[in-house]
Formats: C-alpha cells, sequence, structure tokens
C-alpha cells in the first residue's frame, strides 16, 4: 500500500512537472482563444483555475459542464484567454509573471493574418515579442502572440515566465531583414548608417542612371554610400540651386532606379505567368536598397516575380511577402506591389494593369 502510495505521488508530481514545461499553443481564433489543458490525477476545477489565474466560474461554462461532475484523468479542458489571465498590451498586476504564448505559423500565413486572428494585436507588437520582421516568418515557426498572466505562489507555470521585448528587432545579416535597415537608419546617426548597410547589401555592377542633369557612372560596383544617400540640396552643382525652383512641382520621394531591383538576379522564371490589376501598398523598404516586395495569392512566400507594366515595357522584380489582405480593396487585384516598385514601373495611379512572370 505504502509503495503503492508513493508511485502515485511520483505520477502525480511528473505529470504537474510536464504541464510546467510543456509551451502553451494558442488554439481558436478572434475573440475566442484559448488553451488546452489535460487533466491530470488529483486536479479540479479550483486547482486548474489557480494554474491559469482564472476562476472555476468562468472555467466552467466555457466548457459547457457543471461542477457537480467530477473531472476525469484524461479530459481534455478549454481555457479562455480573456483580460483577466492574458495580456497583449504589455500589462499585469505586481504580484503577476508573463509566461509567453504561442501560435505555430502555418502555409501562406503571414503577419497581418495573425495579427487578425488574435485580437488584431499589433504587427509591430508581434516583431517585437519575436525579434523578426515580417519578412522572416516561415511555416512551423513558433510566435509570441500574448502572454499568459499567472501568479507564482499559486501557478506552476510559473517556471516557464520570462521577460518580454518591448524593442525594435536587431539589424540582421539576412536579406530578409530590409525593413530592421531603415529603422537603423532612422534612429541612429547618419554617419554611422552606411556602415551598417555595408555589411548587408550588394548592388549591382552595371551602370545605373541617374536624375536628369547628372553624368552616368561607368562599369563598376556602386559604393555603399553613395547608393543609398538621397540626393542633398547642398550636394547639388551650384548653378542649380540658382535657378527658381518655387514654380516647379517637388516630389519628396527620391529617384528610384535600380534596373528592376535588388532581387533581379535570384530571378529564376518557371514560364508561368498571369495578367491582371495590380495596387499599391506603402513600405520603407525600396527607396533606398531596391529591395520590392509583393502581395499574391496562390504564390509560395518568398517566391521572386517579374512585375511589367506594358504601357512602357519596364520591369521590376519582387519577392512575395504573403497573400493579399482580406479586405474590399484587395477585390478585382491580382497583386500588390511596394510603392517604391510602382514607382520605377512609371505608374502613379492606385489601380493599373501589369503582367506577372514566374
Amino acid at each position: 500500500m505504502k509503495i503503492r502510495s508513493i508511485l502515485l505521488a511520483s505520477l502525480i508530481c511528473i505529470s504537474f512537472t510536464l504541464a510546467a514545461q510543456t509551451a502553451l499553443q494558442v488554439e481558436g481564433s478572434s475573440p475566442n482563444l484559448y488553451l488546452v489543458h489535460t487533466v491530470v490525477s488529483k486536479e479540479n476545477w479550483y486547482s486548474i483555475g489557480r494554474l491559469y489565474n482564472l476562476s472555476p466560474k468562468e472555467l466552467v461554462p466555457f466548457n459547457q459542464l457543471t461542477m457537480e461532475k467530477p473531472l476525469e484523468i484524461g479530459q481534455q479542458l478549454r481555457i479562455p484567454l480573456k483580460p483577466v489571465n492574458f495580456s497583449q498590451d504589455n500589462t499585469k498586476t505586481a504580484d503577476e509573471v508573463f509566461v509567453p504564448v504561442y501560435h505555430v505559423v502555418q502555409e501562406r500565413e503571414w503577419m497581418y493574418r495573425i495579427s487578425q486572428n488574435h485580437n488584431k494585436v499589433p504587427i509591430e507588437r508581434l516583431e517585437q515579442w519575436n525579434n523578426i520582421t515580417n519578412n522572416d516568418i516561415r511555416p512551423g515557426m513558433q510566435l509570441i502572440v500574448g502572454y499568459l498572466k499567472v501568479k507564482p505562489a499559486q501557478s506552476a507555470l510559473a517556471s516557464q515566465s520570462s521577460s518580454i521585448r518591448t524593442s525594435g528587432p536587431v539589424a540582421k545579416t539576412s536579406e530578409h531583414s530590409g525593413k530592421t535597415i531603415e529603422s537603423v537608419l532612422i534612429n541612429k546617426p547618419e554617419e554611422k548608417s552606411s556602415e551598417v548597410i555595408k555589411t548587408k547589401t550588394e548592388y549591382p555592377k552595371k551602370e545605373i542612371a541617374r536624375s536628369a542633369g547628372e553624368s552616368k557612372m561607368e562599369d563598376k560596383q556602386f559604393s555603399e554610400k553613395s547608393e543609398i544617400k538621397p540626393i542633398e540640396k547642398e550636394n547639388r552643382p551650384v548653378e542649380k540651386e540658382s535657378k527658381p525652383i518655387e514654380n516647379k512641382p517637388v516630389d519628396p520621394r527620391p529617384v528610384v532606379n535600380y534596373l528592376g531591383g535588388f532581387f533581379r538576379a535570384q530571378y529564376g522564371e518557371t514560364g508561368r505567368g498571369t495578367a491582371g490589376a495590380a495596387g499599391v501598398f506603402r513600405s520603407t523598404s525600396g527607396w533606398q536598397d531596391g529591395k520590392y516586395y509583393a502581395l499574391m495569392n496562390n504564390i509560395p512566400v518568398g517566391t521572386i516575380i517579374k512585375v511589367a507594366n506594358p504601357s512602357n515595357g519596364k520591369s521590376v522584380y519582387a519577392k512575395v511577402l504573403g497573400n493579399l489582405p482580406d479586405m474590399k480593396e484587395s477585390l478585382g487585384l491580382t497583386l500588390r506591389i511596394s510603392d517604391a516598385a510602382a514607382t520605377e514601373l512609371g505608374l502613379a495611379a492606385n489601380k493599373f494593369p501589369v503582367s506577372v512572370r514566374y
């Protein structure tokens, strides 16, 4: 009898330890997010409630059960994620700690859809928590979408607690971190920005045309500093500054001409293609590095596509980030391209015909 008691106690301890060490996976979608808990020996509504910092009065009806019926070992319960025990705004009480709650990235899924399905948590916050950008996500990755708030004195899950990242992603040496470069340029002094970009950006060795009035450069590799730095007024010839400009329209964006863009060398055509209407989305990428991006349905994330403007014969090469946003503005569109890509194509309208090859 004594041995049986010891074995039973050991089993309870092992089950308790496993429950505390398993990463919490979110289920459901907005606004009914929940976790799944498997009942072990000696557990009841009150002990499970303490584990997840939730009252049995909220647990029981969520599972469409009654407290009079005892729980069974192996029974699975849904644990609702509500403001009282779930944080997506980085707030908690002094006696609580944060335990990360994860979502596994699915095929053809990107930050916008993940945000919409998890209470519309801001994309910027998802990037901060996971130390990545939208370009870095891949199927199978575990992304933090919020934090369970538990009390260490009551919950064994507190052993999985972690601090929250409140700053953005750091600079990476990956081709997928174009947005990271932009943030570094904005937040750091100008004299340091070229040093950061030099470690990760390669430029074409072909001759690239400059804006009107400037001479063409000979065939050679551009220096990073001359490629990325916008042309400022003080760097222009003196005779140009003396000319009256008050009656000329001012274009706040730099001239974009990267001979198709950064991803041109990675393009490999398979003979497939389509044609239709394209729209534009705003992006900080492309203006200074030639990295163009696109949103298109039924195309694997990471595919390089060739987008052509049939009216003038110009083409750009863009990397697919994900599907078109599920909104009425996407109706009738074949794809959306970043605004820098549209500028190189010579397109100014919000909707225009294009042909696509991939």
